[in-house]
């Protein structure tokens, strides 16, 4: 199938070919035709594979050109990072039309948006959070939105946006098209959909959490984080020398610790992206990413979903994602738009339940493929404090999985009484 096919017209098919998009991908060629024809629709694809494209088009070409009015379609993404990513996607495929578009989220002050906001805008891309912010100071009207698009819908409603999503709801025309777009959507989130969504058309291109098939999975059992540096090390300056490659932590400090010590390994330039940096730090670390002035990112999972560079050849997990649909998202971030990539999971002891849990998770056909440590990486001893953490991990999740279980130490003692016992018996 092409463009044309899909009735796309002359402005958007000129943009599309800057784009050097051939053809239509799957999501594309099954949402367009649906959401042009004004239907609900909930949307699953991989990542990496067009979904923004897939609703992006049908919205632009619906509202056709500029006028004087209040905005007409509302994008609402859970994450800075990701507002900025589709509000590039609109841009890009708008820009041979006069349509305005405008990301709004927080992080900076609201007076420079409200300004733009004054001067007219068609489509707005936000988070929640800031929308509301800036309705509520009257910078927003909403009385001709006959749009609205969740992308993301499942970490957005998991991340605990309901409530603003709700009270959004209540403010836009009930009257309007709903489109839900995500890589995963399981029953509890399509459970909440149920309360904004009028029979909608569900597409599914692929199973849910699935994994794009070009990314070549591999996972590697190491015994503690500092034998992970080392294996992190190796694969970037050996391995993958001279590609970019994205690097997912846990927690903010594992990323600011982690990121420090790359900056002193290798070469090519590396930086930390977390919540706790400033916003206008992060917006930059990753305009520099994508421009491939630095190589390396060593991200929390508030990057997972808001990084579209498709030159990312390499992701390493550091440490395993506790959800398994994590999982998905962050490997994404290589392989897109179906080219190869390479996704690498270090995992210690205590991370073995996590890893057979992603595993479990998912399709059959997905295999992660075991790759022994090199000889020429050195493995440290793991220190107490790191091996008490990992006993106590290990712990936490037997626990989680059998509420019977008492935990190691219970057990050890149990152990040691029942040795004392038959001691006696045979005195």
């Amino acid at each position: 199938m092409t463009f044309e096919e899909l009735k796309i017209t002359r402005q958007f098919l000129n943009a599309i070919d800057d784009c050097g998009y051939a053809h239509p991908s799957p999501i594309q060629e099954k949402a367009i035709p649906r959401i042009s024809a004004g239907q609900d629709v909930i949307g699953i694809a991989q990542t990496g594979t067009g979904k923004t494209a897939a609703f992006a088009l049908p919205v632009l070409q619906k509202i056709k050109y500029a006028q004087d009015l209040p905005p007409r379609a509302l994008v609402l993404v859970p994450t800075k990072e990701l507002v900025i990513q589709v509000y590039e996607v609109f841009t890009t495929l708008g820009k041979y039309t006069d349509l305005r578009s405008i990301a709004l989220y927080g992080g900076v002050g609201p007076k420079t948006q409200l300004e733009e906001l004054e001067k007219g805008v068609d489509i707005i891309i936000a988070t929640p959070g800031r929308f509301m912010d800036l309705y509520l100071r009257g910078g927003i009207e909403t009385k001709k939105i006959k749009t609205l698009v969740l992308d993301e819908c499942d970490r957005m409603m998991d991340m605990g946006f309901m409530p603003q999503l709700r009270n959004i709801l209540e403010v836009i025309p009930s009257k309007r098209q709903n489109l839900l777009f995500s890589a995963t959507f399981p029953e509890r989130v399509e459970k909440l959909s149920e309360e904004f969504l009028l029979w909608p058309t569900k597409i599914e291109v692929s199973p849910q959490a699935t994994p794009v098939a070009t990314v070549k999975q591999r996972k590697s059992a190491v015994p503690n984080i500092r034998t992970k540096l080392h294996y992190v090390a190796h694969l970037l300056e050996n391995e993958y020398a001279d590609e970019r490659a994205l690097v997912f932590v846990r927690t903010k400090e594992q990323a600011e610790q982690i990121s420090k010590y790359l900056e002193r390994t290798i070469s090519g330039g590396v930086r930390g992206l977390h919540s706790n940096k400033g916003q206008n730090t992060r917006l930059h670390s990753m305009s520099l990413f994508r421009e491939g002035t630095i190589r390396v990112l060593v991200s929390t999972d508030v990057a997972s979903r808001g990084i579209d560079v498709p030159e990312t050849k390499l992701v390493i997990n550091c440490t395993v994602p506790r959800n398994s649909s994590d999982y998905v998202h962050r490997i994404g971030r290589t392989g897109r738009a179906f080219s190869e990539g390479i996704a690498h999971t270090l995992y210690d002891p205590s991370e073995k339940m996590y890893m057979e849990a992603v595993e479990s998770h998912l399709p059959g056909n997905n295999v992660i493929e075991e790759c022994i440590l090199p000889d020429s990486i050195p493995v440290e001893e793991t220190p107490t404090w790191e091996a008490k953490q990992m006993a106590k991990d290990i712990d936490y999740q037997k626990r989680k999985a059998d509420p019977n279980y008492k935990g190691a130490f219970h057990e050890k003692k149990k152990k040691k009484s029942s040795s004392k016992s038959r001691t006696r018996r045979r005195k």
